[in-house]
């Protein structure tokens, strides 16, 4: 996606999460806890993908993909479709999206990735030196 900027990948996390849970440091009841809500979302709105489920290997993962920002006004907070974003980042200058993967089996939930995206990416990645300058200085 052209717009997408400032990501945060949390493989790390959820790596170190699941070494936790192998070693039985951590039990799968504290990490297959989704809400309803995000098992529904996932039913509804989410993307399957070819990867099984880390704790129960039963089911592949769903990816369910919640999208906030202030121009969304009461839309902030739902889930959407993967092709509904590119949509939205033309037509919104700034919004956050919130990515987490979710057994349907289980109730295994991480948050797997977080960026921004929309109209506003668009101007920082042509190659006009008048979008680098800020505040008078070049950055």
């Amino acid at each position: 996606m052209r717009t997408q900027r400032q990501v945060v990948d949390f493989s790390l996390r959820r790596r170190a999460l699941l070494r936790e849970v192998q070693s039985g440091r951590v039990g799968t009841y504290e990490v297959c806890d989704a809400s309803p809500y995000l098992k529904s979302a996932a039913k509804f709105h989410g993307e399957p993908t070819e990867e099984l489920c880390p704790v129960c290997r039963r089911e592949n993962l769903t990816l369910v993909h919640y999208i906030y920002g202030d121009e969304l006004r009461q839309s902030s907070g739902q889930a959407r479709r993967l092709a509904e974003l590119p949509i939205l980042a033309m037509t919104l200058s700034e919004f956050h999206v919130y990515v987490v993967e979710v057994c349907r089996a289980c109730g295994w939930n991480h948050l797997v990735e977080q960026y921004l995206l929309g109209r506003d990416g668009l101007a920082t990645e042509g190659g006009d030196s008048s979008s680098r300058i800020r505040g008078g200085a070049a950055e």
